[in-house]
């Protein structure tokens, strides 16, 4: 069936998108020297780094660094529940805070790291400064959807898609490799679970359907920042491996504009940057190999322009 092949297809790719190591960089600057330090959250099927050398955010946080800004990049279980996922990224922003004096930081997350950050925000709001999501899955994806809909628990696709996201979670060390399942992670990147979950963690939400939310809200006093960005184009490389898969998963969407695995308006939180960007869902992260379109602005730049701007908002 056309959904087996689509989420088979989408891990192999998002294994292929972790091959190239990141470029050194070539300069220092201060474009992206942040008040408080960048975190960097990765995605369903996603990881920090391959045997340590590989980056999910291809090219992204050496740059960022060689332009002044001091990043973290999370290790969280690859598919698992928003909740289980954000326990682990409070866990390490709380390391990080001990062992360098860190008082407050700017989270962003891709895809369900977007959930995953906003719980972070909910949970321990005096450690947080901003929430950035691009592409996150605030109101589930429609790829969720059907494909947990017709998966068999136990079954032979469920078993197999375990079986290979336990593998991403184990080559990037991450500690709760046993905890990895396909069906837990898809039902809270269901537009079911993202309810529940939004429901719970409120802050930054859109007033109105496909709107807008608040550029800042404030959780137990405190007041932190949200933004959002996303793309809303598919096929934009003929040499990107990656592009046929998406262009699959993007039927799901029907006329919906999407980037093959989210929605343009479940991808809106907080103050809505640009939701239209000429990027797939893997061009946002600068993946494959950062084959993304000709005509497509750089995402490794945007992470740079976006990091100025966090570092002018706080002032």
């Amino acid at each position: 069936m056309k959904f087996k092949l689509s989420l088979s297809s989408v891990c192999a790719a998002a294994v292929v998108a972790g091959v190239a190591l990141a470029a050194p960089a070539a300069h220092a600057g201060v474009q992206a020297k942040t008040k408080y330090p960048i975190v960097l959250v990765h995605g369903f099927i996603g990881f920090d780094n391959i045997l340590g050398a590989v980056n999910y955010f291809y090219d992204v946080p050496g740059t960022l660094r060689n332009e002044g800004a001091t990043v973290y990049v999370a290790s969280v279980n690859p598919s698992q529940t928003t909740e289980f996922r954000g326990e682990e990224l409070i866990q390490q922003m709380k390391q990080w805070a001990a062992k360098d004096g860190v008082t407050k930081f700017n989270l962003i997350g891709h895809s369900h790291g977007g959930p995953t950050v906003r719980y972070a925000a909910g949970t321990v709001p005096t450690m947080v400064a901003s929430v950035s999501t691009v592409a996150g899955t605030h109101f589930g994806s429609k790829v969720a959807d059907v494909i947990g809909a017709n998966t068999t628990p136990g079954g032979g696709f469920d078993q197999a898609a375990t079986a290979g996201l336990k593998l991403i979670s184990w080559l990037t060390g991450n500690k709760t490799t046993s905890n990895t399942d396909l069906l837990t992670a898809l039902g809270a990147l269901s537009s079911e679970g993202a309810a529940k979950f939004n429901a719970k963690f409120p802050a930054g939400a859109p007033t109105t359907t496909c709107g807008v939310g608040p550029d800042k809200a404030t959780i137990a006093g405190n007041s932190i920042r949200f933004y959002s960005f996303s793309g809303t184009s598919v096929k934009t490389n003929g040499w990107d491996v990656s592009d046929a898969i998406l262009a699959e998963t993007a039927k799901y969407f029907g006329s919906e504009p999407n980037d093959g695995l989210v929605g343009r308006c479940a991808s809106h939180w907080g103050k809505v940057i640009k939701d239209n960007y000429t990027w797939n869902h893997l061009d946002e992260i600068n993946q494959v190999l950062g084959t993304i379109g000709s005509s497509s602005p750089d995402p490794v730049a945007f992470y740079v322009q976006h990091a100025n701007r966090l570092k002018w908002a706080f002032l």
